[in-house]
């Protein structure tokens, strides 16, 4: 369980993670500039466990890995979102960055503490004492999400 983040549509990587930041590939050290110029109080006060939750479109713009580093290096769970921009949605699984459609993302509300039921398919909204439900992504793609593409392989090939 952990407290939700929101954002809207069409949240691009630029704001993600700055540019000028690009030249870090820690994701600890990205982390600290997540979302500055969106949500100052963002790389702050976000806690392991949490969730960034948006609208359509999460993660568009440019192709940038650091994106996903960020949000992993910030100790986020999952990103929910009513759609992702295919290429985050990609680094995102390859990374490890578990990321999951919701249509009902605008019932969450910024601050409400939510879990990621993968088993049932659902969110639960411990605040609201709601459950929406995600849209099933294939077994072979959590699994991947949940490890990383490099480690999921070094499993397969054992």
């Amino acid at each position: 369980m952990g407290r939700a983040w929101k954002f809207g549509d069409d949240v691009d990587t630029d704001v993600i993670i700055p540019g000028k930041y690009l030249v870090y590939n820690e994701p600890e050290e990205l982390a600290k500039h997540a979302f500055e110029n969106l949500r100052s109080d963002f790389a702050k006060n976000v806690k392991k466990g949490d969730f960034v939750v948006a609208g359509r479109n999460f993660g568009c713009g440019s192709s940038r890995e650091h994106a996903v580093l960020a949000l992993k290096g910030a100790g986020i769970t999952a990103v929910v979102a009513k759609s992702f921009a295919r290429i985050f949605f990609r680094n995102a699984i390859n990374a490890g960055l578990m990321v999951v459609e919701c249509p009902e993302t605008d019932r969450i509300d910024d601050g409400d503490e939510i879990e990621l039921d993968l088993k049932s398919g659902e969110i639960l909204n411990r605040t609201k004492g709601e459950r929406y439900r995600i849209k099933p992504m294939p077994d072979f793609l959590l699994e991947i999400a949940r490890f990383g593409l490099i480690e999921y392989c070094r499993r397969m090939m054992k």
